[in-house]
């Protein structure tokens, strides 16, 4: 079964601090790691799956900048329409 590395976390019941005590990293990777700003260094991955109890090929990673939001100029839309 898939799971991404955010709900591994949660399905051990554990904070990010928590599960960056264990894994051996910041509170703010974890984070990261969760919301797909960067991915884990393999020497990591065997204290990952120790942690959250599941294998890596069962783990699936967000995609980097994965839910942001792309601004742009209402100008810039006007012109891209106009010019086709």
């Amino acid at each position: 079964m898939k799971i991404t590395i955010k709900a591994a976390r949660v399905n051990k019941n554990l904070s990010q601090k928590e599960a960056a005590k264990l894994i051996g990293v910041s509170k703010d990777t974890v984070g990261s790691w969760d919301r797909g700003k960067s991915m884990p260094n393999s020497k990591y991955i065997p204290a990952i799956e120790k942690v959250y109890g599941v294998s890596y090929k069962d783990l699936i990673f967000l995609p980097i900048n994965y839910g942001k939001t792309v601004k742009t100029k209402r100008r810039d839309v006007d012109e891209r329409i106009i010019k086709g």
